[in-house]
């Protein structure tokens, strides 16, 4: 008769999630603080902007302090840096980096490229016309925009690049100019959306979080780092 051994097939399977996790952790943990931890952040705020459109409490407070030094000559500054949170850099700049990997042939870097980016849109789209939170009327911004603002998509669009830069040049010498560098862009371009009136905090905030969520977890899937190998190979 067929003899079959519980406690040796438990002993068996649980040392086999042992060794799988232990290959594992840098993944699953990438996975857990990467992607699931701003998830449940980013859930929370829309959750609380779906019931209360008025924002957050220290929304206004922090918008009302950022607007305090404000100046014809800050106006002007402003008004520029922020494109270059979409149109004037983060687009010609990332179809710049697209160009040089399709002529090294990293292909999967160039799917990360593609994928993440274009998704970082439809997510913003999708999640503006959804939760479709009016943007603040504090002041007359010397910019004014008036589709939904939650998240910012100005702030999505930076972070996203930004994350996905880090992601590709962490295996080389570049990466923590990349993180510096990018960093600060990522924190200008939020200053830009504050300042002029556009944005709450929170829609920044919350745009980060699905950005780097988003980024990351498309980078599980394709794994970028897989330079110069065809996509049909195996």
């Amino acid at each position: 008769m067929f003899n079959f051994d519980v406690q040796q097939f438990l002993q068996a399977f649980l040392e086999f999630l042992k060794h799988l996790l232990a290959a594992r952790r840098g993944a699953l943990l990438m996975l857990l603080i990467g992607v699931l931890l701003p998830l449940l952040i980013f859930g929370e705020l829309a959750e609380d902007v779906w019931e209360n459109q008025g924002g957050f409490p220290w929304d206004v407070p922090i918008l009302l302090a950022v607007h305090s030094v404000n100046n014809p000559w800050l106006d002007a500054i402003a008004t520029f840096l922020t494109k270059l949170g979409v149109f004037w850099g983060v687009f010609p700049v990332a179809t710049g980096v697209g160009v040089f990997l399709l002529f090294r042939r990293w292909w999967y870097a160039l799917a990360y490229l593609i994928t993440t980016l274009t998704g970082s849109i439809v997510i913003n789209r999708t999640a503006k016309l959804l939760l479709h939170r009016v943007r603040p009327h504090l002041w007359q911004s010397p910019a004014p925009e008036f589709d939904y603002g939650f998240p910012s998509g100005h702030a999505m669009s930076s972070m996203t690049f930004v994350t996905v830069l880090i992601i590709l040049t962490w295996q080389t010498k570049w990466r923590w100019w990349v993180l510096l560098l990018g960093g600060l862009f990522v924190l200008m371009i939020a200053w830009t959306r504050l300042y002029l009136g556009v944005h709450y905090p929170s829609d920044i905030l919350a745009g980060w979080l699905i950005s780097i969520a988003w980024a990351i977890g498309v980078s599980l899937l394709i794994n970028p780092q897989r330079r110069n190998v065809p996509l049909h190979s195996r």
